[in-house]
């Protein structure tokens, strides 16, 4: 499976938010965390204190509003439905375009198979870390929005 979805970013962006590869529900939708029990729009809305948006044009002008850029790790993989555990035969993409046109000061990932991939593979790559955030995910129901807000807190500072 090939990663179709381009990054978000524009030259103003800040921050990049990178997730592992796009569930399926994102891969039709062609934008990321498109699930609507991924809480990811609604963290980094209570987080800026804004109306969670909801549709594609919503969610881009909102992370281009915030200078928050995001993609994924994975360019391409053997994955079965959304399962992280699943992923075999990874290749990553490469983050390098972004880092050129936008003042990235920050790089997070969007949980553990995100902060794995990359510490493997981009970093040594880069000479970048990242700070990694717990999944949004629905499938890390440990993590209730009210821990997952105040982990993600971190990305204002």
């Amino acid at each position: 499976m090939i990663h179709t979805i381009p990054p978000v970013y524009d030259e103003n962006s800040r921050i990049l938010i990178l997730g592992s590869f796009p569930s399926v529900r994102s891969r039709e939708a062609e934008f990321f965390y498109a699930h609507p029990q991924n809480r990811f729009y609604r963290v980094l809305a209570a987080l800026f204190e804004e109306e969670v948006p909801e549709s594609t044009e919503l969610r881009r002008a909102f992370l281009i509003r915030r200078r928050i850029a995001v993609w994924d790790v994975i360019r391409s993989c053997e994955i079965v439905g959304s399962s992280d555990a699943s992923i075999r035969c990874i290749e990553v993409n490469d983050i390098r375009p972004i880092l050129e046109k936008a003042n990235i000061e920050r790089i997070f990932v969007n949980g553990k198979t995100a902060e794995k991939l990359y510490n493997r593979h981009i970093e040594p790559a880069i000479g970048i870390g990242a700070l990694a955030l717990p999944s949004t995910s629905p499938a890390n129901a440990a993590w209730s929005m009210e821990r997952l807000i105040e982990a993600w807190r971190i990305i204002l500072d």
